[in-house]
């Protein structure tokens, strides 16, 4: 079950993507993100996005400047410290992120077709229900043991 819903979110992410495939210099899915992140949250800090990420900061900090390098971020000197820049969308960067936008509604109307309002209700409280699940093995720290096939394959080598 598990991989059914990692390659359905890899078949939408790939979908999603497919909106940009028209231009070379589109971003990268890692870079979407960080883009993202900024037009939702204008004039937030790379140390923002450390913090909301988890990501390492050198990674980030190469990611930004591909992102501005691209035209899609600009970046502004705080006033109150001219130490800590500011980021935020360019007109570019919330064309790209407009265009995600517009995909995902379409996919998402694409994806429960056929479904009727009662199977939409049913599919979303089911995907609930297994999302809670995850999250309470998550607030254990993944101790819970199971089974052998209940746990992520180990590759061997």
């Amino acid at each position: 079950m598990l991989e059914t819903m990692h390659a359905l979110m890899h078949l939408y992410r790939s979908l999603r993507h497919a909106a940009l495939r028209d231009d070379p210099d589109a971003p990268t899915q890692m870079e979407l993100r960080a883009l993202s992140f900024f037009v939702r949250q204008p004039g937030s800090t790379l140390s923002d996005l450390v913090a909301a990420s988890g990501r390492d900061k050198a990674q980030l900090a190469r990611l930004i400047a591909r992102l501005k390098d691209g035209g899609f971020l600009s970046a502004e000197a705080d006033g109150a410290d001219r130490r800590s820049v500011r980021l935020a969308a360019t007109v570019r960067g919330m064309a790209v992120f407009d265009a995600l936008q517009q995909q995902s509604a379409h996919l998402a109307e694409v994806a429960v077709r056929g479904l009727d309002a009662a199977q939409q209700q049913a599919l979303s409280g089911l995907l609930q229900t297994v999302k809670a699940n995850l999250e309470a093995e998550q607030g254990t720290g993944g101790r819970r043991c199971g089974s052998a096939t209940d746990g992520p394959r180990r590759r061997r080598g």
